[in-house]
């Protein structure tokens, strides 16, 4: 199907596009009462990112359910520094946990020849959710691959797991910036074959997450946000020029307009705390501008939600424009809210 009858891609290609197109971070996940029964199934989490049969299914579930314009694929971005042969284990109520990266042997100690194999699970879920969607009916649905940006994975790995202020990782760019680096060095080349992997699979966008942009200076942001950003959408279009790449450099303020300008993406995503009409000044008008609903107003529900939906979308009329949440949502949303939300985005 071409991209003609794909209301997301046609956003991404500058056109704004009315009502938006509207997908949601997270939308398959532990809201959803069929979502908390394949899990269920699963195991552990990782055991259920390797699944290609029930990664596929969970990725489906919110499309049957809301109609959303896109599916984005079921996984996590720490898979990848999994696929290199770095540890990981998500600990109940406690989140991801690795071994912390302090040195140089742990970086050489990351071995690029693992991917291919490792992420192949991954890869069937890809083929599996494309094959899904046009069997089931939503073929004019964009499927999302996706990828952590190479800063934030560098965080978690650094830091043994998530952290309020990434006090280690910020230290390493300032005392030890040649380690930071070659470390950066290697999560960029890996998330290109990462991504490039599941664009010939059937992704037909990626999206980098780049969720703790927010905590560096200006010109660390450069650095290790913009520079790497900038190489893996370069790298990208070389080889699939069609594709859009979308960026969400969380808590990036005013730096939103640096990152959008300077990394070649075709879609910039606003956390929850960017004003949109501030955003859209800032963001080159061919650039899609994605967001910014505060998941916690779709918990809210009722008027304060829709108050809220329908003050960005004023901000957002007549540009490029996605609609989504300013994060992922959260467990304990009503499923019902997210049907009104839809509502309210449709009747834009």
């Amino acid at each position: 199907m071409g991209t003609e009858n794909k209301r997301l891609l046609r956003a991404l290609g500058g056109e704004a596009v009315w009502p938006p197109p509207v997908w949601l971070m997270r939308q398959a996940g532990r809201y959803l009462p069929e979502y908390r029964k394949v899990r269920a199934q699963a195991g552990d989490f990782v055991a259920l990112c390797t699944n290609p049969a029930l990664a596929t299914e969970v990725t489906l579930q919110p499309i049957r359910r809301y109609g959303f314009d896109a599916a984005i694929l079921f996984s996590d971005i720490l898979m990848l520094p999994w696929a290199l042969g770095h540890g990981l284990e998500f600990k109940e109520g406690e989140g991801p946990v690795l071994p912390q990266l302090r040195d140089a042997a742990a970086v050489a100690a990351l071995d690029p020849g693992r991917l291919p194999a490792a992420i192949e699970p991954i890869l069937d879920t890809v083929r599996g959710i494309r094959a899904g969607l046009k069997a089931e009916g939503f073929g004019d649905r964009t499927l999302i691959g996706f990828a952590g940006s190479p800063f934030t994975v560098a965080c978690y790995m650094i830091e043994g797991g998530g952290s309020r202020e990434f006090a280690a990782t910020r230290g390493m760019a300032y005392s030890q910036p040649e380690l930071l680096d070659s470390l950066i060095s290697v999560l960029t080349d890996a998330t290109v074959t990462y991504l490039a992997a599941q664009i010939e699979a059937g992704a037909e966008a990626v999206m980098l997450f780049d969720s703790w942009a927010g905590v560096l200076s200006p010109s660390l942001f450069r650095d290790l946000v913009i520079a790497p950003t900038a190489a893996i959408v370069a790298a990208l279009r070389g080889r699939y020029p069609t594709v859009p790449v979308i960026g969400f450099p969380r808590l990036a303020g005013v730096m939103i307009g640096s990152y959008a300008s300077e990394t070649g993406v075709q879609g910039v995503a606003m956390d929850t705390a960017a004003d949109p009409a501030l955003a859209a000044s800032l963001v080159p008008q061919g650039v899609a501008i994605q967001g910014n609903l505060d998941p916690l107003a779709v918990v809210a529900g009722g008027e304060v939600m829709a108050s809220e939906a329908r003050g960005i979308l004023e901000a957002m009329r007549g540009r490029p424009f996605i609609f989504n949440l300013g994060h992922g949502i959260v467990p304990p949303t009503p499923p019902e809210h997210v049907a009104a939300l839809m509502e309210i985005v449709r009747a834009a």
